[in-house]
C-alpha cells in the first residue's frame, strides 16, 4: 500500500489528471463495454464475466488467469510510467480490479439490467436493498444490513474491505432487481482508501451515502430524481465543489 503524503488521488505536476480520475475513467470504459456485451449475450463476455468472478474479493494479480485484464491494460495506458509512481500504481490497480470483479459477481445472470449505473452510490444501494425487503421483519432487515456497510467503513486492510464489500455484493442479488451500484465511483474510493490520509474522508463518504439516501424519494425502475443524476451525494453542492471526490475533500 502507499504510505506517501502526497495529496490522495494525485500523482506528479499539477499538469497530470489525479489518478483518481484515471482509475475511476479505467473502471468506468472497461464495465460500460462489458455490460453492453453481456446485455447481447455475446459468448466472448459472458465467459469474460464467469472469469472476472473468480477474483471476486481477491487481490489484483493473485489469480493468473486474471492477469492482463483489460481493465488494468486500460488503466498502465491512462497513467505515467515513473519509479515514482509505483506505490500509486498499485493502490490503482488493486482499486480497478476490485471494482471490475465485484461488478462482475453483481452482474451475473443479469442481461436484462445494468448493475453498474452512474451516480449510485454504495450507501444509497444499501439503502435501497432495505428498501426492497420489505417484510415484517423490516427493522432487523435494516439493523443486518446497516453492521454489513459499517463493517466495511470499520475495516482496517484493504483484504478486509475486499471481502466484505464481496458479502454486500452478494446481498444485493437478493432481490429480483438488484440495486444497481456506480463502480467507476466505488474505485475511486477503493484508490483512495489505501492513502491513510484520505480513508477517514471515504469512511465519511460512505455514512454520508448512507443517511442522504434515507430522504431520497422512490423512483421507479431505470428512473432517478435530479438529486442522484452524475456524481452528486450532497445536492446542495455547487457542481465544482461536487468535482472532487463526490463532493467532499480528500481527508475530510
Amino acid at each position: 500500500m502507499s504510505t506517501t503524503s502526497k495529496p490522495a488521488g494525485h500523482v506528479g505536476g499539477n499538469d497530470e489528471p489525479p489518478v483518481r480520475e484515471l482509475v475511476e475513467q479505467a473502471t468506468h470504459t472497461y464495465i460500460a463495454r462489458l455490460q453492453f456485451q453481456y446485455a447481447k449475450d455475446d459468448p466472448a463476455a459472458v465467459a469474460e464475466l464467469a472469469q472476472l468472478r473468480r477474483g471476486a474479493g481477491r487481490r489484483a494479480h493473485e489469480i493468473p488467469e486474471l492477469w492482463g485484464i483489460d481493465a488494468l491494460e486500460k488503466l498502465a495506458e491512462l497513467m505515467p510510467r515513473r519509479k515514482s509512481d509505483s506505490g500509486h500504481r498499485e493502490d490503482a490497480e488493486e482499486a480497478v480490479f476490485l471494482a471490475s470483479t465485484l461488478w462482475a459477481l453483481h452482474q451475473q445472470s443479469r442481461r436484462d439490467q445494468n448493475t453498474h449505473v452512474r451516480g449510485k452510490d454504495l450507501g444509497g444501494a444499501v439503502r435501497a436493498l432495505i428498501r426492497s425487503k420489505n417484510t415484517e421483519s423490516a427493522d432487523e432487515e435494516e439493523s443486518t444490513l446497516r453492521k454489513r456497510l459499517v463493517r466495511v467503513g470499520t475495516a482496517e486492510s484493504f483484504q478486509s474491505v475486499a471481502v466484505r464489500l464481496r458479502e454486500i455484493v452478494t446481498l444485493l442479488r437478493t432481490v429480483p432487481e438488484p440495486p444497481p451500484l456506480d463502480y467507476a465511483r466505488l474505485a475511486g474510493q477503493l484508490y483512495r482508501w489505501q492513502d491513510r490520509s484520505a480513508r477517514a474522508g471515504v469512511q465519511r463518504e460512505w455514512g454520508r451515502e448512507f443517511h442522504l439516501a434515507a430522504s431520497a424519494p422512490r423512483t421507479g425502475r431505470g428512473k432517478a430524481p435530479d438529486s442522484e443524476k452524475g456524481d452528486v451525494i450532497d445536492p446542495t453542492l455547487g457542481a465544482d465543489e461536487d468535482s472532487t471526490y463526490g463532493g467532499y475533500a480528500a481527508g475530510e
